[in-house]
């Protein structure tokens, strides 16, 4: 009974230790196998960790960016907006001033036309024997009328830009300038008699004086003693070529005839004076028949008119002449030349002048147009930057969501693999945002 026993408990014994054993090494075999997931877990969320670092550089690189982007864009909107402020105000202003500019322009001609005119008559008619008394008559009618031509200039220009009242101080200028002239004539008069070489060079002092009063620069608006060729290709020197816009030209020639007039006023009866003023105005035909023959009109290399201005420096020796032969002026229109003197020749070259400055005028104009171009171009390149940045952002943004969908969406997405690990407790400081883990459970 006792080996019986002794078996029975050898058999009991042999059976619980082999249920033991198994059960031990079923235990092991399980904590292997968490251990492996574990560590598999861990590596995963190393992997997790460094790309939601990589992002995260990644996306605040991006902010940065684009906020430096839209500080650019907000400044250069600006710019852009008082550039076309300035550009709208230019452009207003311009076109007042040209049309301010068109008016006065055809005020100014018909003035100077009816000016020119006028004095003429008024000369004409009040011309004496006696040269002082006669200056004086001549001169006044002159001064009355510049005076009324200045105060409308003066009232125009109180709503006109500045260089209206430029013109005003010229207007006043030219004045003096004609008053000084006559005189200088009375006075050398008797200094220039019988030498002709003189009375030339005086004369063309006077002109060029005349020339730079009014504004006209030499070798800018005109050109002195400048050869060109004629129909037969000989060389013909021009005492005055004065530029105009466009390459077009105006001749102008000066001629002086003083002895037979300075004669004519010093004779002591009226037969000496009727023979000099004969004398006179034989040197103006002279002259006059002279320069038409030289045909300057038919110049090849110029573009002018189809006629020459003759200018006679001392305006009371032309004016006799025209009281004694009223048809002086036709004879030298059918020559092609028309006779000027120094009130109507200021009245031409200042008109001139004026044209000068309104060709600046409309140049400026076509610059700015020009620059208004340009603007329009680079506006044009600065769009399409602001187009190529929007494009870089929205590859940014999608760059961004698919690394985000990696974090949140899928039965495997790395949040909720994270998070396991912390619920398994793994020890932990900081919990992932709440809104991530509840769009990783979705």
């Amino acid at each position: 009974m006792e080996i019986i026993a002794v078996v029975i408990g050898l058999v009991i014994g042999g059976v619980l230790a082999y249920f033991i054993l198994k059960s031990q090494n079923n235990n092991s075999a399980e904590i292997d196998q968490i251990n492996n997931e574990k560590q598999k877990l861990q590596t995963d969320l190393s992997v997790a960790m460094s790309q939601k670092e990589n992002l995260y550089a990644e996306l605040k690189e991006e902010k940065d960016a684009h906020s430096k982007e839209r500080e650019k864009n907000v400044q250069l909107n600006r710019q852009l907006s008082t550039v076309e402020s300035d550009y709208k105000n230019l452009k207003i202003k311009l076109d007042e001033h040209k049309a301010e500019l068109a008016e006065l322009q055809q005020q100014f001609k018909n003035e100077f036309k009816n000016l020119a005119q006028e004095i003429f008559e008024e000369k004409s008619k009040k011309f004496t024997d006696q040269n002082k008394t006669n200056l004086g008559e001549l001169l006044n009618p002159l001064k009355e009328r510049i005076e009324k031509f200045e105060e409308k200039v003066e009232k125009s220009n109180k709503d006109s830009l500045v260089w209206n009242s430029a013109l005003k101080e010229q207007i006043s200028s030219l004045k003096e300038l004609n008053q000084q002239i006559t005189k200088e004539a009375e006075n050398l008069t008797k200094a220039l008699k019988g030498d002709s070489k003189s009375q030339g060079n005086w004369g063309e002092m006077q002109l060029e004086a005349i020339l730079e009063k009014v504004g006209l620069q030499k070798d800018v608006h005109y050109e002195k003693e400048k050869n060109y060729k004629n129909e037969e290709g000989s060389n013909q020197r021009l005492d005055y070529i004065i530029k105009m816009p466009d390459d077009k030209y105006l001749v102008l020639d000066s001629k002086v005839s003083l002895t037979a007039y300075s004669n004519y006023f010093d004779a002591d009866d009226d037969t000496q004076r009727a023979r000099f003023l004969k004398n006179h105005l034989d040197s103006i035909n002279t002259h006059i028949k002279t320069l038409g023959d030289k045909n300057y009109q038919n110049l090849y290399d110029i573009n002018q008119p189809d006629y020459v201005l003759m200018f006679i420096a001392n305006e009371p020796a032309l004016t006799i002449a025209l009281k004694e032969d009223h048809s002086l002026y036709e004879k030298a229109l059918d020559r092609n030349i028309v006779l000027v003197s120094t009130t109507t020749l200021m009245a031409t070259l200042r008109t001139i002048s004026y044209i000068w400055k309104q060709d600046l005028q409309n140049k400026n104009a076509i610059e700015i147009a020009t620059q208004a171009g340009a603007l329009y171009d680079k506006f044009t390149n600065f769009t399409d930057d602001l187009l190529k940045v929007g494009n870089n952002l929205k590859t940014t943004q999608n760059s961004y969501s698919d690394a985000m969908k990696k974090l949140y969406e899928g039965k495997g997405n790395l949040i909720r693999r994270t998070e396991i690990l912390r619920e398994l407790g793994a020890k932990t400081t900081k919990t992932i945002d709440k809104r991530l883990l509840d769009r990783s459970s979705e």
